[in-house]
């Protein structure tokens, strides 16, 4: 009989478990999207209601992001450490939280101080999403799954505009956050009853009645129960989140962060900069939404294809491919004519690979990151990557101001994507077929 649930999980076809936890995680990053585009969405409501100026709103919309990194930092630390399942729940309860009493802050700080612990929430919950997915995947589809996974950004960001629209068109910015506070609080029951904690975790720390845990998820997933906890070496007993920094991965957590950040500037760069750019080729803005829909349209659909592509070819190649054609794509995009429709397909196109190569990224977390580190090298690469994501906006309106037209700034903007693809180049990463390496890596 097999001891290690683990070479269960990696070899045995998914279970109806297994493909919900899974696709939770999908709504749960979808959150993320949602979140990011509805504040975008508010703070013109807020700033006319408060009277507040573009500087001190600047600020509010940043919190967010700060939040975010910090969280994804500390809190996907703390996944690795206490477990997948109450560090999910806390995140979103901490997001839960935020949303709710964004509507009854009566002055900046206040509200600054609830977007912040929103993007506290939204942090750690995106780097254990990323190990979640993998874990509960098996080693054929763990690609697959971890693009998904990824794929609820743009989803959320394009549904949740739509809702959020419809919302604002009858009620004022505070309808924004008690629907989002109303979903996020329908995910805990949710992940309550369908998600179990990672069996790939249990045996990696096999807390206080590991095995029971373990036995009663392989139950719930149709598989046979084992008998003991799998043996772990005296130097697996003794790994901490801080291994990350170690001689033996301090390169590949560098590595992960700084490709991260590179292309970040890109994604954010088209993300931020479209309805703008759009807006002063003379069009109105209810068009320039639309131009960015598209590409968050096309974000989707680039990711959920490299997940689909990636069964068939391997990932850090496909990855930086993508990324090669999202430097191509969002430099294209600035020699774009003042034509609403050829923008539209620029801009879809340039969402397309830079969302692609996003999902790679997460991808490659899964692979390159052991169990006992996964959601804190996650969380330390995404927190660093979300550095690109603020420098984006600011570095392009700087080079605007500076007189630089369109197509030299796009230029610019596309380098990060090049940069990231040069990154990953260098970048030391496992074999993801190898199943001794899914079971536990670099005992």
């Amino acid at each position: 009989m097999n001891t290690d649930p683990r070479v269960t999980l990696a070899t045995a076809p998914m279970s109806a478990l297994q493909i919900l936890a899974v696709a939770m995680t999908v709504g749960l990053t979808a959150l993320d999207g949602f979140d990011v585009l509805s504040i975008s969405f508010a703070a013109p409501g807020i700033a006319a209601e408060w009277g507040i100026d573009r500087a001190a709103l600047s600020v509010v919309l940043s919190m967010e992001l700060i939040g975010m990194a910090l969280g994804a930092i500390v809190l996907g630390a703390v996944a690795d450490r206490i477990g997948r399942r109450p560090s999910m729940l806390a995140c979103l309860m901490l997001m839960t939280t935020g949303m709710a009493m964004v509507t009854v802050a009566r002055h900046i700080p206040a509200l600054e101080l609830w977007r912040f612990i929103t993007g506290l929430g939204i942090g750690g919950l995106l780097a254990t999403n990323n190990a979640v997915a993998a874990e509960f995947a098996n080693l054929r589809r763990r690609s697959l799954c971890v693009a998904f996974m990824a794929v609820g950004y743009p989803i959320g960001a394009v549904i949740g505009g739509s809702i959020v629209k419809i919302l604002l068109r009858d009620h004022d910015w505070r309808a924004v956050f008690y629907f989002g506070a109303s979903i996020t609080a329908a995910f805990i029951p949710l992940l309550l009853l369908f998600m179990p904690e990672s069996v790939h975790w249990l045996a990696q720390k096999q807390p206080p009645n590991a095995l029971e845990r373990i036995n009663k998820a392989l139950a719930r997933m149709g598989h046979m129960s084992i008998e003991a906890l799998p043996v772990l070496p005296t130097q697996a007993r003794a790994r901490a989140a801080s291994d990350i920094f170690s001689r033996g991965m301090l390169l590949t957590t560098l590595l992960c962060a700084l490709a991260c950040f590179f292309h970040m500037m890109t994604f954010y760069f088209i993300l931020k900069w479209v309805p703008k750019i759009v807006v002063d080729m003379h069009f109105p803005a209810t068009s320039a939404a639309g131009v960015l829909v598209w590409a968050n349209v096309g974000g989707a659909t680039g990711g959920a294809l490299l997940g689909l592509v990636s069964q068939r070819v391997g990932l850090k190649p496909l990855t930086i491919g993508v990324m090669l054609l999202s430097t191509v794509m969002v430099t294209l995009f600035g020699r774009s004519s003042p034509d609403l429709n050829e923008l539209s397909l620029l801009c879809a196109a340039a969402g397309f690979f830079t969302n692609a190569g996003i999902v790679g990224l997460y991808a490659i977390y899964a692979q390159a990151f052991p169990t006992h580190v996964r959601a804190t090298g996650t969380g330390f690469a995404i927190g660093l990557g979300r550095g690109g994501s603020v420098l984006a906006p600011i570095t392009a309106g700087l080079l605007f101001n500076q007189g630089y037209g369109l197509p030299t700034v796009a230029t610019y903007m596309a380098l990060g994507s090049l940069f990231a693809a040069g990154v990953l180049a260098l970048l030391p990463l496992p074999g993801s077929r190898a199943v001794h390496h899914l079971v536990e890596e670099r005992q």
